[in-house]
């Protein structure tokens, strides 16, 4: 009995230490962009971005606390100090006013897309000539040397209904589209799921560098900061991170 008893409380105290340390559990107010489909949906909570990060905090028992704002106002309403944490800053340097940079949550990647039947090769900006292109707004500004001149030509449009740019492109409205990869693919399965819409074959052409720390959330909580980190780590290894991405980008 003495043995079974010392086993047991062993055992019982390896399961501590594997478990999570829940003692410094905290809510955690973040920012996020007001719509950012199928990355963020303020009207459920819900998002590939949202529930990413919320899963990650919960790793050790935090509990996301979202707030939405126009996207420009994310990085500002962390410096006012009005959250604890925001999902970008948008290319501003927050580490100068103490904010803490986690590893990316998720990675937008704009790409050309282009109907598979056109044959289309876009590897440089000159590859755009005398094609129409719409884009999300403020794409233009973003990538100048790509859209300068189809703008210069009149051959360049903004859009941000992107369940419009794929019915566009699908139509022949557009040549191309500008596009994030997994916002592009949400919604033609949106159209296929809620109308009559057969989405054609597409080719996405890459144009341009991923940096991961683009999108890196920030906190302003140190061990918040590493206690999502370490969630984050969790989710990709047991596989929920890719079992969430499916579950919006898949039929």
């Amino acid at each position: 009995m003495r043995k079974s008893g010392l086993l047991l409380r062993s055992l019982l105290f390896g399961l501590l230490l594997a478990a999570p340390n829940l003692s410094n559990a905290a809510d955690v107010v973040m920012a996020f962009g007001e719509k950012i489909p199928p990355f963020c949906f303020p009207e459920s909570d819900s998002g590939i971005e949202l529930e990413i990060i919320g899963e990650a905090l919960a790793f050790k028992g935090h509990q996301l606390k979202p707030r939405y704002y126009p996207l420009a106002r994310v990085p500002l309403t962390f410096r006012q100090g009005e959250v604890d944490a925001a999902m970008t800053d948008l290319g501003q340097d927050l580490s100068e006013i103490g904010a803490h940079y986690g590893n990316p949550a998720v990675i937008y990647q704009n790409v050309f897309v282009t109907l598979k039947g056109r044959n289309l090769s876009i590897k440089k900006p000159e590859d755009l000539k005398g094609l129409s292109v719409v884009a999300f707004q403020g794409a233009a500004k973003r990538y100048p040397e790509w859209l300068a001149a189809s703008e210069q030509a009149g051959l360049y449009f903004e859009q941000n209904n992107q369940e419009l740019q794929v019915l566009g492109l699908n139509k022949a409205r557009y040549d191309v589209v500008l596009s994030d990869r997994s916002i592009f693919r949400y919604f033609e399965l949106l159209l296929e799921r809620t109308t009559l819409f057969k989405a054609k074959s597409v080719q996405m052409h890459e144009f341009t560098e991923i940096d991961p720390d683009d999108y890196r959330p920030v906190f302003s909580d140190p061990q918040i900061r590493d206690d999502f980190n370490a969630g984050l780590e969790h989710l990709k290894a047991t596989g929920r991170y890719q079992e969430i991405y499916d579950h919006y980008l898949q039929q």
